[in-house]
């Protein structure tokens, strides 16, 4: 199947992915990502332009990084009144059943001495949940986050007082094992997107006045493309990664160091596959990607082949993916659910909806990926 068949069958876009690391800086030709306008500064749009004007048309990837990097710093976008709402808003169900993957996992590794990480962790709220679930299982790690949105540390530091914040994973502490959780992360870090024509050409954005809009951008070489897909038809696109790859890479090769695990939970395929996933939500809506840069959230599906093979290549032991809905089922959320009907049965039909939205509408488009240190035993739900 492509992933344009994929990006068609998207119910609402309720999800939505925290915001990318900072500090990185990537070359594409002589240009550099830091070479735009500092994202936290007004009227992105208007900079952007001017930009693209004085230097030429930009690849998407660096148009990606300008507008998410303005968009978290600027807003608090999750909920009813933002953009859209993740797993962890839609139930506490969620965040409950990953601490307890965690604490599970620790337990049957010896319950080594371990810093819990999350990457992107929106208003805390799947860390507050988390916690409090691994506190019942013996369970109280020191908690991190890598997170650069101003806004958005505010609420995590209300929601999970004491941790501690990082601009990038390279800060993380190196001195005992790792759990790392990475939820609705992935897709928000920029993509690269090639067109093929009668060679395959990296995708820019050039601009007329304030209006953005994709061109092809001078040929790339075939050995970047997979070779079953050099040959694909003409208008083809293919996303790749960068970004996620090196975020990726440098988790895994820390946790096959250092011991632990990750969990990175996802919308997205396995890949190869071809197609333009790249989409744009504003008030729980599909919006055009090329408008209003900076005002409206940008993702693209991810590619779990490719997230698999860079964990493995930097020494770590991949599991899955599976569909979220299977992973929480194994995880229990049936039985947590009928437990909190019983407790709260005034909200026993809400209980039963969320747990609806988390296995069902979303159950199939998510998918969850584990990584582990060489050693470390099977992570629940994957084996």
């Amino acid at each position: 199947m492509r992933a344009d068949d994929r990006r068609r069958r998207l119910p609402d876009r309720h999800l939505r992915a925290p915001s990318p690391p900072g500090g990185a800086v990537r070359r594409y030709g002589e240009r550099r990502l830091t070479d735009l306008p500092n994202p936290a500064e007004p009227l992105l749009a208007e900079r952007l332009a001017r930009a693209i004007a004085l230097g030429g048309p930009i690849p998407v990837s660096q148009y990606m990084a300008a507008a998410n990097g303005h968009y978290y710093a600027t807003r608090d976008p999750l909920g009813a009144t933002g953009d859209f709402t993740t797993a962890p808003e839609i139930s506490q169900m969620f965040g409950e059943l990953v601490g307890l993957w965690c604490a599970d996992l620790w337990d049957r590794a010896g319950r080594p001495t371990t810093h819990w990480v999350e990457l992107g962790p929106g208003r805390g709220t799947l860390a507050a949940d988390a916690r409090r679930a691994m506190a019942k299982a013996g369970f109280e790690p020191a908690v991190h986050f890598v997170e650069t949105s101003p806004v958005l540390r505010a609420a995590q530091a209300t929601a999970v007082p004491g941790a501690t914040f990082h601009d990038s994973v390279e800060s993380l502490p190196d001195d005992a094992a790792l759990l790392v959780v990475a939820n609705e992360f992935f897709d928000a870090l920029p993509i690269r997107q090639l067109l093929r024509g009668a060679q395959w050409r990296e995708r820019l954005v050039a601009c007329q006045d304030t209006l953005f809009l994709p061109i092809a951008g001078k040929p790339v070489p075939d050995a970047i493309v997979p070779e079953p897909l050099r040959d694909a038809p003409a208008g083809s696109i293919l996303e790749v990664a960068p970004a996620a790859i090196g975020v990726m890479r440098a988790l895994a090769a820390r946790i096959a160091r250092q011991g632990g695990a990750m969990l990175a939970i996802d919308y997205g395929y396995e890949g190869p596959a071809l197609g333009d996933t790249l989409q744009a939500v504003k008030a729980h809506a599909f919006a055009n990607p090329f408008e209003a840069p900076g005002e409206q959230d940008l993702t693209a599906h991810v590619d779990f082949t490719t997230l698999t093979a860079a964990a493995q290549s930097a020494g770590a032991v991949a599991w899955g993916p599976i569909e979220q809905g299977e992973w929480l089922v194994k995880l229990g959320i049936d039985h947590r659910a009928a437990a909190l009907a019983r407790a709260t049965p005034d909200r026993g039909d809400a209980i039963a909806a969320e747990r609806v939205r988390l296995v069902g509408d979303m159950g199939a488009l998510f998918k969850a990926l584990a990584i582990t240190a060489p050693g470390w035993p099977t992570p629940a739900a994957f084996a």
